[in-house]
């Protein structure tokens, strides 16, 4: 089967994001599936130089279209809109038997509709998060139009294509809400790459060189990921404040860019912590990665205090898991179940850092309960959220709407 896989995002291990798509892609090869990934020179692709390469048998085209975490709303929106134009040109001169579009953006499905309807072939929608569900009821939109324009993208995406896949429970009634048959949408959550993440915890001395802030002899909290809006990370510095009346010896860590990177450094700044048990470490390859995650103590993640925003399907959080590290997070939902139906982690109050301390500081005082919580969370890694399980779920759904 030779599959349009379209992703604007699209990332390798070499660089600094969420690798789902690059995970299933080459399993798709390696089953014997021609694959014509279409992305774009995104930030976390460095902007690469070439137009075109292969990464692990898959066909690449990184789009002359940049996009970035920093960029306004507007400028976003002209690169979602100038990406779907290049991918459409490209797209229609392949050989191609199905099109599969993984947003956000949505707009992806934009091309995907399009390169589906010229061959009469399948098209498959993969929803990542509730789009434009979440900038509406955030208030990043706010044009009357935009959002009318924007929930009608919403409902041709999910009415025109042949299958949905949803990356968690909320998501999938999310799309439901708008009219669409629960049998049409498939879950598969985000998935734990287990031979990447469970490694030695052992530093190699470049690493040690270049972030001369590890001390293996603390507690160490990491968060790995965007520091955008939506994280709220204002969050993890005033737990930091809080902890070094508790134990000042326990350090906070922030591996990552976005656009509010600025505003939790000023606020370290202003806090006194920066560079003192709270450190801010510029983004680093999935590669990269696995070695400073394995000599955390805590993983977490964060989201400001939205319950649209529980639905999300993190990557931190399942690298978290594959690591064998305890997850703290602070925010209910589907993750927050999990961690407290396997007592694999901490689910701390969302407005409220000091009492979120608090309950950090009980968790890091009781080893036993850690070592429990690192290995309940592998456990789910090898089992529920399995990289090579979750694959299967994926080829055949686009197995079934192929035949």
């Amino acid at each position: 089967m030779n599959v349009i896989y379209l992703h604007q995002y699209f990332c390798t291990p070499s660089m600094s994001s969420g690798t789902r798509s690059y995970e299933m892609a080459r399993r798709l090869v390696k089953r014997g599936h021609k694959v014509y990934m279409i992305s774009s020179k995104h930030s976390h692709s460095g902007f690469k130089e070439k137009n075109f390469s292969f990464e692990e048998g898959i066909s690449v085209w990184w789009l002359p279209v940049k996009y970035s975490n920093n960029m306004s709303f507007f400028q976003r929106i002209y690169s979602f809109i100038v990406y779907c134009i290049f991918a459409y040109r490209i797209g229609r001169k392949l050989n191609y038997e199905l099109v599969f579009a993984s947003s956000t953006p949505l707009t992806v499905a934009i091309p995907g509709i399009f390169l589906s309807k010229i061959k009469k072939v399948p098209f498959v929608l993969e929803v990542r998060d509730l789009w434009p569900a979440i900038p509406i009821e955030l208030k990043i939109i706010r044009n009357t139009l935009l959002i009318k324009l924007s929930q009608y993208l919403e409902r041709i995406s999910y009415h025109l294509s042949d299958k949905i896949i949803a990356l968690s429970n909320g998501m999938r009634e999310g799309i439901v809400d708008t009219g669409i048959k629960e049998s049409k949408i498939t879950v598969i959550p985000n998935g734990s790459d287990i031979e990447l993440f469970n490694i030695n915890s052992k530093l190699d001395n470049g690493l040690i060189a270049q972030n001369d802030w590890i001390d293996t002899d603390k507690d160490i909290i990491i968060y790995s990921g965007a520091i955008g809006r939506v994280n709220g990370l204002s969050y993890m510095a005033f737990m930091a404040e809080e902890m070094i009346k508790l134990n000042p010896s326990v350090l906070f860590c922030i591996i990552g860019d976005g656009i509010e990177k600025d505003k939790v450094n000023l606020l370290a700044k202003k806090l006194g912590i920066l560079n003192n048990n709270f450190y801010m470490v510029p983004k680093m390859s999935k590669k990269k990665l696995p070695q400073i995650l394995s000599i955390s103590t805590v993983l977490t993640s964060f989201v400001i205090n939205e319950k649209i925003l529980w639905n999300n399907s993190a990557n931190k959080f399942f690298d978290g898991l594959a690591s064998g590290k305890p997850i703290m997070i602070n925010y209910e939902g589907w993750q927050a179940d999990i961690l407290y139906q396997y007592s694999a982690g901490i689910v701390v109050p969302p407005d409220d850092p000091i009492a979120g301390a608090k309950k950090l500081y009980n968790l890091l005082e009781d080893k036993k309960r850690l070592q429990s919580f690192g290995q309940a969370g592998l456990e789910l890694a090898k089992t529920v959220f399995n990289r090579n399980e979750l694959y299967k779920s994926f080829e055949n759904v686009l197995l079934e709407v192929s035949d």
